[in-house]
């Protein structure tokens, strides 16, 4: 390769685990020396992130070559010497030994014994450092580069762990493959659909299926990397991650600048907005997200973060729970009170920062941050309700600016909730990785199925027609009679539906009929069939490693591109079925690569 080649790749060299938190936080990590790690593969690189975060021209050709497939395994492929090496005198070649030490950075963490972070933060990830391309700095981090001492087991068992021990939950501090391929399929989709989250850079596997899994995202830092300053009192210690953190957001053109202490307040009502957008969107969309009072598994921004728990469900089943070994996760309808305390955990810490004094975190149950956060949220699901019947963004806007309004898709969501909560009679059930109750309606259908019904000519749906429509597999003849309240809530249902149909043409001089076809179209995309969850996920990822063995590298990407687009469900932006290329030629599709989009399909209404 031509040296011109060879400083396209240059950029990776600043990557080396030099960070500015070590000096503005000087007590919120832990150091580590590293090692290289061997024998391990470039699964997946993520070139568009790449070339978004200037680690790449523009211009690169994507493809995995043999010069940045070594540079990538020469910049990430490390693991930690941790505390349990240097007791037990391991030898380490002075050449694998890197000269920057990593830092793992401490935060509060509910898996730990007591409510403060002493002893919590990443267990088994390091920040590789951060990257600044474009006139942004990025943050860059990986799993499962060994168990540190901020590992829950570590906590527990009050002892250093080797990296690969497997018999202590949580200390192991290996990555697992297939957690990362899902986590790289699904922070994808996220992104593209408009959702925050961190990004995959990089999955490079080893033979024995586990992994290091590189994340990038313009900051890195979640509520818990203050609220363990705030929970032990730490005021400097508070204050100086509080000022790195906003300093961040404004040198990234995130926030404007405000000064003095005017900044804490501004960071407050920031936080209060976007939490209360991110936590609607979740609650709309059937995501899982394992929120709790600690602010770990979420960055500041709303991001999310950790995909080991996350989920997409495909119907509300708001009575799954996680099982994390101690303990039962918090179910979808409870994120909204978890981010809730999580914003009235900033109110009391911007006071404390305000003023000098910690007060009760109860004196702020009521405060103006927490009452942002909730009038943020239902707006936010009016919204979001709306641009699912398949209403366009100027449409709900002129529909909700008039008061009256609001009143009236409020009464549409508590009798569209009342179908999408209903439980099947089966009761609660163990599932794979907790338990769960499943769910009676698919309301995607009934929002894909109903514009069409009226375009039709078809008057109002009969109950029996309406419920048939929405049934999903889960449900028993029992979960749908048709009861006298069913039958009032069907014919509620659509009254309420058309109404605001009425209105939407109204503010927007369109015929009600030009108005129906143009929600049969996009409540098509953004309702379609076809939705990925997170069971169909895991087969997903367990074929694309599969098919990892028997196609090329370039031939991966593009079914890793393909896939993600497709499940991008935003009207004018959804792709046909995808069909890999080389050299400008269809190669034959992999019948395991076809199989992915069946079970979608199949999967479509699980967890």
């Amino acid at each position: 390769m031509k040296s011109r080649d060879l400083l396209q790749y240059r950029a990776f060299d600043r990557i080396c685990g030099a960070h500015p938190f070590k000096s503005a936080v000087p007590d919120g990590f832990v150091e580590y020396p590293v090692k290289v790690r061997r024998g391990g593969e470039v699964f997946y690189f993520n070139f568009e992130l790449a070339q978004d975060m200037g680690l790449l021209p523009v211009s690169t050709s994507l493809s995995l070559n043999k010069k940045l497939n070594q540079k990538l395994l020469d910049t990430f492929s490390i693991e930690i010497i941790n505390e349990y090496e240097i007791k037990n005198g391991a030898q380490v070649p002075v050449a694998d030994i890197r000269a920057e030490k990593y830092m793992a950075t401490r935060y509060l963490q509910l898996q730990h014994p007591g409510r403060s972070g002493l002893t919590s933060g990443d267990g088994r990830s390091l920040w590789n450092g951060c990257f600044t391309g474009k006139g942004i700095t990025w943050d860059i981090s990986s799993c499962g580069t060994g168990v540190t001492c901020l590992s829950p087991a570590a906590a527990h068992e009050k002892r250093n762990f080797k990296t690969g021990d497997k018999n202590a939950s949580y200390g192991s501090g290996r990555g697992d493959l297939l957690d990362g391929v899902g986590a790289a399929l699904m922070s994808d989709i996220f992104h593209r659909s408009k959702l925050a989250t961190e990004r995959t850079l990089l999955l490079i596997g080893y033979p024995d299926g586990t992994s290091v899994n590189v994340r990038a995202a313009k900051n890195l830092l979640r509520p818990a990397h203050f609220f363990h300053h705030l929970k032990q009192g730490q005021y400097e210690r508070l204050k100086r991650a509080v000022d790195y953190y906003i300093d961040r957001q404004v040198s990234n053109g995130e926030w404007p600048v405000v000064r003095g202490k005017a900044r804490y307040a501004a960071m407050l009502d920031h936080v209060a907005r976007v939490f209360g957008k991110m936590v609607a969107r979740l609650e709309s969309d059937y995501i899982f997200c394992w929120m709790d009072w600690d602010g770990d598994n979420i960055l500041c921004d709303g991001g999310i973060i950790d995909y080991g728990s996350l989920r997409q469900f495909g119907l509300f089943h708001h009575e799954y729970r996680y099982d994390d070994a101690e303990r039962m996760s918090t179910s979808i309808i409870e994120q909204k009170n978890k981010a809730k305390y999580i914003i009235q955990t900033f109110a009391q810490l911007v006071d404390y920062l305000i003023n000098g004094n910690k007060r009760p975190i109860k004196l702020f149950a009521k405060s103006p941050a927490v009452k942002l956060f909730l009038d943020v949220f239902s707006q936010t699901k009016n919204e979001l309700l709306l641009n699912k019947m398949g209403f366009t963004d100027k449409a709900v806007q002129l529909f909700l600016r008039d008061k009256k309004n609001i009143g009236v898709i409020e009464k549409f969501n508590r009798v569209y909730s009342t179908f999408e909560r209903t439980k099947s009679i089966r009761g609660l059930y163990s599932v794979g990785d907790g338990i769960s109750w499943d769910a009676v309606f698919c309301m995607r259908d009934i929002l894909r199925e109903l514009p069409a019904w009226f375009q039709a000519g078809g008057d109002w749906m009969t109950a029996e027609n309406f419920v048939q429509i929405m049934r999903s597999n889960y449900a028993e003849e029992k979960d749908v009679e048709i009861s006298s309240y069913r039958r009032r809530q069907v014919r509620c249902f659509q009254r309420l539906y058309w109404q605001i149909v009425e209105k939407v043409a109204l503010f927007t001089a369109q015929s009600e009929d030009d108005l129906i076809a143009e929600m049969v179209q996009r409540s098509a995309v953004i309702n379609r069939y076809e939705r990925v969850t997170g069971d169909a996920l895991i087969y997903v990822a367990k074929q694309l490693i599969k098919l990892n063995n028997s196609v090329s590298k370039n031939v991966l990407h593009q079914m890793f591109e393909g896939f993600v687009r497709q499940q991008v469900l935003i009207p004018g932006k959804l792709m046909p079925f995808p069909l890999p290329h080389k050299a400008g030629k269809l190669i034959p599709l992999y019948s395991g690569y076809q199989k992915l989009f069946k079970v979608i399909r199949e999967c479509r209404e699980g967890i």
